[in-house]
């Protein structure tokens, strides 16, 4: 029987062209593919013995089969030292390299199905063989069997997942879902993109001093409150003077985020008129970096995925957010990371130093999902029926620096990194608090809760215990991080407190009810003013210089519930209610100098004060910034200033002055605004916008219940 041209070379790839080691496997060898090594042997770094007597019909140099093969990411590292080949792996240095050191060395590698050698019929032929031995790794890696070393995450799902066949085969024995299989395929940049990165400057670091100023300025405010990065690798490459061999996509988010804490002399140093320009800067390369940089790690590109959710641009591009941090959620749950590995079983395949850094990204993720629900008004994307991670622990955070050498540590890490730790795993409890509160009071499709679910879910709430502010010895920085968790409690008690000022949960006595809501509305009241007072504080401890890009949001709870007793309290009330409000909108003018979402939350509140009160025009009270508002006020000694042009870069000095600071700016300190009796108030109008930024859902852009009239009892504008 006659054979056609397409059966022989099959036959012949999977028998005679294969080396001694694919041989013993009894593997499929790819030497007819991509040439000596064949990509197991490089995968595995093994030497590729192959046949003497076989060598003559074998192309040994990947150079003969650049034009008829695709290449592993491993056989392309053998091959490095001709110069000819790009280097890729998915470790953070892999594509960290600066121009000259790595686009000299990237090659386009022509697809395979443009090859004129390739007999007809072969090339899909080994799609279908590559494909199926990928089936095969993750089968093997699911039994505990697997043929080479893994380092990528593979998540088999859970119950319906592909590898659910494997146990109805061994319904014996519990299989692991998380796996770790050999690395993927790496693709190459292509010349149109690689153009384009460098057009970017994205090869184009800054300056040492620059380096040094960003890298710190990250530990110090960034790290302790998003810790996504291992600390040690990246310090070990900028120590070593390697930064540039660290990955690049990474480095530049870091960059993007630090940039919000550095000096004015660092971003003029590199040629920038303001932090905001730096900082569009910095983003623009790492969303470059991003989108056409080849990165095919998932662990990186979540990392990328998470700090990216930090930039605020323009109006219309506000939830980006919410974009990046969608993004993140997805690649936790692609990689399971929403699940525990030991779950069944310890997991033998899986390091700690891989479960610290899975659990930080984790609930790092499940952070920002509650905390942005709240500020843009959107649906919980995290379910936590769905998830079972254990709650993380200071270790999670601290086990990448412990080895960290001394010098380097105090050079860049914060003196009291341990604090810092349990604050992070306070703020990670207050998230799931939160969480519990909006699926209670502002999920579309809700119950009405009963008075019992109410009642435990404020015990848990109260059961909070945030950090003592006055604890002696406390560092600059570990003193705002007190402020600032303080300051997401306040936030999470309004949200649970305010919709109860007019619901009614079932179970409760009618007799009680109006009683009931009163004490809703003034612990909301009371948790407003107490927002008040801890950003006063953070002024004149001349920590406003700290604040990140999750500061201002953190504002707008207890601002809509001034703007709420504006509306409804009696003139002196009233007017107690608005000097709060101006505070909080001279705090946003501070921080505007650096974050775009500050001006956007001050043009939105103006507005809205503008329609309770028509002769305080939106345009005089958007002018009333640092610069002109405070001139009456200020006494020429200045605190600090987020972004300020005159600042300093932020240190890390103990602050001795702290407490007698704070206990002297009084829970009740006000802002006076001028105001005389002929201060009109429009009720009817003032309902008109309101209405128009009701919303059902959670978001610091509505003013959620502001149109309701509290008939149930006569408020005095009091507080307990």
């Amino acid at each position: 029987m006659s054979t056609n041209s397409g059966s022989t070379p099959r036959r012949r790839h999977r028998s005679a062209f294969a080396c001694q080691l694919c041989r013993q496997r009894k593997v499929r060898c790819s030497l007819s593919v991509t040439g000596v090594p064949c990509a197991g042997c490089a995968q595995d770094r093994q030497q590729c013995i192959v046949d003497p007597k076989r060598r003559d019909i074998i192309p040994l140099n990947r150079a003969q089969v650049a034009q008829n093969s695709r290449q592993s990411p491993s056989a392309q590292r053998e091959s490095a030292p001709n110069g000819n080949d790009i280097v890729k792996t998915s470790s953070p240095a892999a594509f960290g390299r600066t121009e000259d050191t790595i686009i000299s060395q990237q090659t386009q590698i022509p697809s395979p199905w443009n090859s004129q050698t390739s007999e007809k019929g072969s090339l899909s032929r080994d799609d279908v063989l590559e494909e199926e031995r990928h089936g095969l790794e993750i089968a093997d890696a699911a039994l505990g069997q697997p043929q080479r070393v893994g380092q990528r995450p593979f998540y088999t799902g859970h119950g319906l997942g592909p590898t659910s066949a494997l146990d109805i085969c061994r319904p014996e024995k519990s299989l692991s879902r998380h796996l770790l299989l050999p690395s993927g395929v790496s693709t190459t940049v292509s010349d149109e993109d690689r153009q384009y990165l460098r057009q970017k400057k994205v090869y184009n670091l800054p300056g040492q001093e620059t380096c040094n100023s960003l890298v710190r300025a990250y530990f110090h405010h960034v790290h302790p409150i998003i810790p996504v990065i291992e600390a040690d690798v990246l310090l070990n490459y900028h120590t070593a003077g390697r930064l540039h061999e660290y990955n690049l996509l990474l480095l530049w988010c870091v960059f993007f985020v630090a940039t919000n804490f550095v000096s004015p002399e660092i971003y003029e140093l590199e040629g920038y008129a303001s932090r905001k320009e730096m900082k569009a800067a910095m983003y623009s390369r790492a969303n470059c970096m991003y989108n056409n940089g080849g990165e095919r790690d998932q662990i990186v590109l979540l990392q990328a995925s998470l700090l990216m959710g930090f930039w605020h641009s323009e109006v219309d591009e506000h939830t980006q957010p919410w974009y990046w941090t969608g993004i993140a959620v997805s690649l936790c749950q692609m990689l399971g990371l929403h699940r525990d590995p030991d779950s069944s079983k310890y997991n033998s395949f899986i390091s700690d130093r891989q479960r610290h850094l899975w659990r930080r990204l984790w609930w790092t993720c499940f952070s920002r999902d509650r905390w942005l629900s709240l500020t843009l008004g959107r649906p919980l994307r995290i379910d936590l029926k769905d998830c079972d991670v254990p709650m993380p622990t200071p270790d999670d955070l601290l086990s990448d620096v412990e080895h960290i050498p001394q010098f380097t540590s105090s050079s860049y890490l914060p003196s009291n990194l341990p604090r810092l730790a349990n604050y992070w795993i306070t703020y990670v409890e207050l998230s799931r608090l939160l969480g519990a509160v909006l699926i209670m009071n502002y999920q579309t499709q809700r119950p009405t809760p009963t008075l019992s679910q109410v009642e435990d879910l404020e015990a848990e709430i109260m059961s909070c215990k945030l950090p003592n502010q006055y604890e002696p010895g406390l560092t600059r920085t570990a003193l705002f991080y007190c402020y600032h968790l303080d300051l997401h409690y306040q936030a999470l008690l309004i949200t649970f407190y305010r919709p109860f000022g007019t619901a009614i949960p079932e179970g409760l006595d009618p007799l009680f009810q109006e009683n009931w809501n009163y004490r809703m509305s003034l612990r909301a009241d009371a948790a407003a003013s107490r927002t008040n007072f801890i950003i006063e504080s953070i002024a004149q401890d001349g920590l406003l210089e700290f604040a990140g890009p999750m500061t201002p949001p953190l504002l707008v709870p207890a601002m809509q519930m001034h703007l709420l007793r504006c509306k409804n309290a009696g003139p002196l009330p009233r007017r107690l209610r608005l000097n709060k409000l101006y505070t909080c909108m001279i705090v946003l003018g501070e921080l505007q100098r650096t974050y775009t979402v500050a001006s956007i939350y001050r043009a939105i509140f103006a507005k809205a004060i503008h329609q309770i009160f028509p002769n305080f025009t939106t345009s005089t009270l958007l002018a009333r910034s640092i610069g002109d508002f405070t001139a009456d006020f200020d006494d020429g000694g200045g605190g600090g200033t987020a972004g300020g042009d005159g600042g300093t870069e932020m240190t890390d000095a103990p602050n001795p002055t702290a407490t007698a600071t704070a206990n002297a700016a009084g829970a009740g300190a006000t802002t006076t605004i001028p105001m005389g009796e002929e201060l009109e108030f429009n009720t009817e109008t003032a309902d008109e916008f309101i209405n128009m930024l009701m919303d059902d859902e959670a978001s610091i852009f509505h003013f959620w219940d502001m149109n309701q009239t509290i008939e149930n009892f006569p408020y005095t504008g009091g507080v307990v």
